[in-house]
Formats: C-alpha cells, structure tokens, sequence
C-alpha cells in the first residue's frame, strides 16, 4: 500500500506588514527540484525590487526511480536560503514550518519590502514563519499518494487504443499529436508497472515508453 504525504492542494499567498516591513509569503505544489525553482524563479521575476525574496522547498530529490517500489519512501531535497537577511534568520524558520507540519512536496517564497525598522533575528524568524504557516492556511492541506510520470509514444494507428486505457484508468495526461503521438502520463507509483503492461499489450509491444 502507498503511503499518503501531506502537502498544499494549490497555489496561494498571504501578507501582512510587521513595523513597516511588507511580507509575502507565496506557495505552490512542487513535484520535482526543477519545479521548485522554476516557482522560485517566478517569484523573483515577480518582486525583482523586493528587498528579499527567500525560498524554502522539500521536493522528492530525484526521479520516482529512486523511490521504493509501493511504499511512496522517497529521498526528500530541503533547500533554503536567507537571500541576503542575516544569517538563520529567515529561510530557515521558513522550511521549519514545512518540516514541523510535514508538508512535502511544497515550495514557499517569502517576499520582504523592508520598511526602514530592523527587527532583529528573532523578529524576522517570527516574521518569516508567520508567512509560511498564513500561505499553509490560504492553500490547505490535503493528503495525496506519491504519483510518477511516464511518457508513452505510438504511432497514430495505436494512439486510439492508448488513449482509451487511459481514459478508462482515470490517470491524468496530456496528449501531444506530431509525427507520432505522445502522451505524458501522471499515474499513482502503486499502479504504474500495471499500466505500462496494459499499454505494452494493447500495442503488442509497439509503444515507446521513458
């Protein structure tokens, strides 16, 4: 049986000002690092006169090869960085809240206008926390089971037949019709090899899976 994870069921933000000082603190589902800093990436894009823009995430470190098959175990990334507070005092209260509240999965960006008032180290880890547990509330909490991504490529003659199984399945993917078809599929890890069989037998092994 997959163990089930915590973590946010969307995208969501709040803010609120301590002594002048604006904060914001963003977050976001996150599957993968490369989905983790693309969110980062954004953030930053978005406040580029922010005085900091601190990120924290706990992402599975690498592919849904590096879990162990049917138990959802996955080797966790924590990353954080005080973009420039001192030291301590900023990213690392922030990913404090998602290890203390077993969030994964997950990426915050807590936005600082500074406000012309020092807060000291305990006053921004405060700060910094505030807005990670206030974007926790805004996007809630759900449980969901581990998933992995495949992608399946058939020529047109097969694609019917593929997109029937996963129509049939209820997996989420997306379908890319070029050359040949391509459909990339997010499917429950504890039922992955079960459906890569199916999609290998409907094709008589014509499918092209990575």
């Amino acid at each position: 049986m997959t163990t089930a994870y915590r973590t946010v069921s969307g995208r969501a933000d709040a803010r609120f000002e301590v002594q002048g000082s604006e904060f914001i603190g963003y977050i976001s589902p996150a599957e993968t690092v490369a989905d983790a800093e693309a969110f980062i990436d954004e953030i930053e894009a978005t406040h580029p006169d922010a005085t900091h823009n601190v990120p924290a995430y706990r992402v599975p470190a690498g592919s849904a090869s590096s879990s162990v098959p049917g138990s959802g175990n996955v080797m966790l990334r924590e990353y954080q960085s005080d973009d420039g507070e001192p030291t301590g005092s900023s990213g690392k209260p922030a990913l404090n809240v998602l290890v203390q509240q077993d969030i994964r999965n997950v990426v915050v960006v807590v936005t600082r206008y500074y406000g012309g008032t020092n807060l000291g180290v305990g006053g921004l880890a405060r700060a910094y926390s505030r807005a990670v547990k206030e974007a926790l509330d805004a996007a809630g909490v759900i449980e969901e089971i581990p998933h992995e991504r495949f992608t399946a490529t058939v020529e047109y003659d097969d694609s019917g037949s593929v997109r029937g199984i996963l129509e049939s399945t209820g997996v989420e993917f997306d379908a890319d019709y070029d050359q040949q078809v391509s459909f990339d599929v997010r499917v429950p890890i504890e039922d992955a090899d079960e459906l890569r069989d199916r999609l290998r037998s409907a094709t008589s092994g014509r499918v092209e899976l990575e």
